[in-house]
């Protein structure tokens, strides 16, 4: 087994976990995480397909850098948006 497909087995099947946790939850707070997963998921793979003979293609890892920023900052909207929407314990 070759790193690539290792990388793109992992994330197949951490975006596959991320979906079905997506799907079957009803608190925010666990669909936010499953987001999370599944974008880290997605990541991997783009990671694993940008390495091809020639050496690594830049563009991918470009797009997988930007994502990682835009993912922190919907990750913290959508973490304010749920503790304001969400039940109060207290």
């Amino acid at each position: 087994m070759t790193p690539d497909l290792v990388y793109l087995a992992t994330g197949a099947g951490l975006g596959a976990l991320a979906l079905w946790r997506l799907t079957t939850s009803s608190d925010p707070l666990r669909r936010v995480l499953a987001l999370n997963v599944l974008a880290v998921g997605i990541a991997m793979i783009l990671l694993a397909a940008a390495h091809g003979p020639g050496g690594a293609d830049a563009v991918p890892q470009a797009f997988v850098l930007t994502g990682i920023v835009v993912l922190v900052a919907v990750t913290a909207a959508l973490l304010a948006l749920a503790e304001t929407l969400g039940p109060r314990g207290d």
